[in-house]
């Protein structure tokens, strides 16, 4: 599945934040710029999922909606924790203090990057016969 292979392919660098200069401005932001991509591919990732599952939520297009099916779909969505992402996505235009921006990439490196990776580890060993054949 190319989105798939795409949410891959940004976790590998996105995983890498911890190991940046968190006191530099523009890391911080590029951080968090990381961060609202890996969202928006997560949630496109678990909607073509829902869609193979035959679930009729995946034929609209709100991240908030997706996320409550994923979660009442699979065990491994912790639907605080999505909810929570999904919030911060929104909110992240109002972020203009640089003691904010530090805890969201806090939040993001302690929290959010190992829920993208617990994500893409469970849909490779739920789905590793067919994700090729996905679109």
């Amino acid at each position: 599945m190319k989105k798939f292979d795409n949410y891959k392919s940004n976790l590998l660098v996105f995983s890498k934040a911890k190991d940046e200069d968190l006191e530099n401005e523009f890391i911080i932001s590029g951080i968090i710029d990381k961060f609202y991509i890996q969202f928006e591919l997560a949630w496109k990732v678990l909607k073509e999922l829902l869609r193979y599952e035959g679930n009729r939520v995946a034929n609209t297009g709100s991240p908030r909606e997706i996320i409550k099916a994923a979660y009442a779909t699979y065990e491994f969505i912790d639907e605080e924790v999505w909810l929570s992402m999904l919030r911060e996505r929104n909110n992240m235009t109002h972020v203009y203090n640089g003691e904010e921006a530090r805890e969201l990439v806090k939040k993001i490196i302690d929290q959010y990057i190992p829920t993208f990776c617990q994500l893409k580890e469970a849909i490779e060993s739920q789905y590793s016969e067919i994700l090729d054949t996905l679109s």
